[in-house]
């Protein structure tokens, strides 16, 4: 409920998110109804922002974008509803300009469907997701840095990767604690697209890694 809301509040604990990486142009995808573009006043040096959602099409595929068109994309517990999230990170990089931030949040597996999939409480959600375990319970686990690691992603940086349970409380009966107004139950990572200069003098190429 309200998962971007509840991020903007310990996002301005962060200067870079209103300094580094909500500059210029963005698009949210998933945005329903509560868009990262309503606090333009705490991300000041946003300049616009495109609100993504069913009706402008697949986010999967974000079929009408150009390349490079975005100077960041932001999403909000939309990656999770995706048939190929792998696809869609493709995609998501795609139109992102060199040197702008990727910033997504997803549902962390063992805070939100506790151990139980199809979901308990989101019955969309095709898939769950860990940010690095041997094992999971969930058939449809997946395993954030290996995604993140793959060939197709070389020509990212990986900024950060964090399980965000700073108002979770563990001692709780099973239950959606991301119902209330404050707690999340998440994982936050930021990645950066390299420029070409910094992929030729890295050696990063798709075909070699």
């Amino acid at each position: 409920m309200n998962e971007t809301s509840k991020a903007v509040v310990r996002r301005l604990f962060d200067s870079r998110f209103a300094n580094r990486y909500f500059i210029g142009d963005g698009i949210d995808i998933g945005s329903g109804p509560d868009p990262l573009g309503q606090y333009g006043m705490q991300f000041p040096l946003m300049s616009t922002m495109k609100n993504w959602d069913l009706m402008d099409g697949d986010g999967q595929y974000l079929e009408s974008l150009e390349d490079e068109c975005k100077h960041f994309v932001h999403s909000s517990h939309c990656l999770e509803h995706m048939v190929d999230p792998k696809v869609a990170l493709i995609n998501w990089i795609r139109v992102l300009k060199p040197g702008g931030h990727l910033v997504v949040t997803i549902p962390e597996e063992d805070m939100y469907e506790q151990g139980q999939f199809p979901s308990t409480y989101n019955d969309d959600h095709k898939w769950t997701f860990t940010i690095h375990k041997k094992a999971s319970w969930s058939k449809k686990s997946i395993n954030l840095i290996t995604l993140l690691t793959s060939k197709e992603f070389s020509d990212i940086e990986i900024i950060k990767v964090e399980k965000i349970d700073h108002t979770y409380r563990w001692h709780l009966p099973r239950m959606d604690q991301t119902a209330y107004t404050s707690a999340e139950a998440a994982i936050e990572f930021i990645a950066r697209k390299l420029t070409k200069e910094e992929i030729k003098r890295k050696g990063l190429y798709k075909d070699q890694v």
